[in-house]
């Protein structure tokens, strides 16, 4: 074989190899996510709802005590010891004072965003996991016959309908 027959070889597998990786890789129609199994859905326990939400909770309150560089090191007016720095430099006619500023301003913005969305995941997910237990209480209330009993199988047919 000649070097050109072996190059010529090579860079024929090459396109084929490159021409199968460059494949998209998709489901089944209607598969879901599932792998062709029908009905599969998410399931998320209340345990899981709870630990999320209290993880968002713990990180709510060390970010609101450790990432506070506005307020740490206050003096009697409420001032930071980094606005402090900022306001002695541009008193100084050094422009670190004002850049200082707005590093300060933009971290306490971004700080407060993360803190707010501590703060509705926790909540989100605490009323979410009180409304589920409330609609589960309700459909079993809804599913007793008048002395309590459990409802009959012919009867709870007829809500499927």
């Amino acid at each position: 074989m000649t070097f050109g027959d072996e190059w010529a070889q090579l860079v024929s597998e090459a396109r084929q190899r490159q021409s199968a990786g460059m494949r998209l890789n998709q489901l089944e129609p209607g598969s879901g996510g599932t792998g062709g199994g029908a009905g599969m859905d998410l399931v998320v326990t209340q345990d899981d709802l709870g630990a999320v939400g209290h993880e968002a909770f713990l990180l709510h309150g060390e970010l609101h005590e450790k990432a506070d560089i506005v307020g740490a090191g206050a003096d009697r007016n409420g001032e930071g010891s980094t606005a402090r720095a900022a306001r002695e430099c541009a008193d100084r006619n050094l422009a670190m004072g004002g850049e200082l500023y707005t590093t300060l301003s933009v971290w306490d913005s971004q700080v407060k965003t993360v803190l707010q969305m501590c703060a509705h995941i926790s909540n989100h997910l605490d009323y979410s996991k009180k409304l589920h237990a409330n609609d589960d209480a309700a459909i079993a209330a809804d599913l007793r016959g008048r002395d309590g009993t459990a409802m009959p199988v012919s009867a709870i047919s007829s809500y499927v309908r």
